[in-house]
């Protein structure tokens, strides 16, 4: 039986990752900002999960247009936002004690995790030259961030936690993008968590001490929903293996906020690093430049795959 052959990812798909890696660099940033401020992790995540529900529930007229509670199957969508309540709940801990910087890096094992389980869950086998963008991408990552793994502590299994959380929900939707509407996914993604954290907010609500932390702590939903939108967006469009590159670019807006909220400033390292993440990423645009050539010119499956050892 032959493999799923590469195909070009569409310009839309890879912007849309981008735009969502933005607005989800605004919600770590923001989160830490909470938690640090003294805000309880789990009350943050769950006032993170019920603003998202009212959004969604808003943007899409859910009292006009039932698809956005129509599914074809609810215990998929569920331990779908299970996997999502995961990923948020154990960041949000994990930002508590450790940088932006550390958190990031952990979570950037996220994309090759997601290429390794693609293929056997979804089919979608990665070439031989994205993995090496991958793996270039990664290491610069790595030099950019410098985890420091030697000091292992709680807060480092907690973003790890995380990461593997957010692998299985990105791979769940792609599985579920193709037959479940957008409107769902985003809702009973927010949906499923807030309602299996409801029972604790008794017992972990703080209010915000001012003006300013409710403005941030009703926007974590904002960004949460609107990035997650995007990015179901973006797995519609393109393979889970195909896009799994791109988030690298999220270390650029994280510098940035690290700097303009945490005053953390770039050294040589990560100039070093980001020259090698730049590096992988114009590599993966040639190659998508060459793939898209390749799907405009050939007329068949077997003139592509004889292709792909071009």
């Amino acid at each position: 039986m032959n493999k799923p052959s590469e195909r070009a990812t569409p310009v839309s798909a890879i912007l849309l990752v981008f735009t969502s890696g933005i607005l989800f660099s605004l919600l770590d940033a923001s989160a830490k900002f909470m938690v640090m401020s003294g805000m309880s992790a789990p009350f943050v995540s769950w006032v993170r999960f019920a603003v998202h529900v009212g959004v969604v529930f808003l943007l899409f007229r859910g009292w006009a247009d039932p698809a956005i509670f129509r599914f074809r199957s609810l215990p998929a969508q569920i331990l779908r936002g299970v996997f999502l309540f995961g990923s948020t709940f154990f960041n949000f801990f994990a930002l508590k004690t450790l940088q932006l910087a550390e958190t990031q890096s952990i979570a950037f094992f996220a994309p090759m995790v997601i290429t390794a389980l693609a293929g056997p869950l979804l089919g979608e086998w990665a070439g031989w030259r994205r993995w090496v963008a991958v793996l270039v991408g990664f290491v610069g990552v790595l030099v950019v961030t410098r985890p420091g793994l030697q000091s292992f502590e709680i807060g480092h299994v907690y973003a790890l936690t995380a990461t593997l959380c957010y692998s299985f929900y990105v791979i769940m939707t792609r599985q579920l993008g193709a037959r479940e509407t957008a409107q769902s996914l985003i809702f009973y993604s927010a949906l499923a968590p807030a309602v299996l954290m409801a029972p604790a907010v008794p017992f972990t609500a703080s209010l915000p001490p001012d003006v300013l932390h409710w403005v941030i702590l009703v926007g974590l939903g904002f960004l949460g929903g609107f990035g997650h939108l995007l990015l179901i967006k973006a797995y519609q469009q393109a393979t889970a293996t195909a896009l799994a590159p791109y988030p690298y670019v999220q270390i650029v807006w994280m510098t940035a906020l690290g700097y303009l909220i945490f005053d953390q400033l770039p050294d040589a390292w990560t100039l070093v690093g980001a020259g090698i993440i730049v590096s992988s990423g114009l590599y993966i645009l040639h190659r998508e430049h060459r793939l898209r050539l390749r799907d405009r010119s050939l007329p068949n499956a077997e003139d592509e795959t004889i292709a792909k050892g071009l």
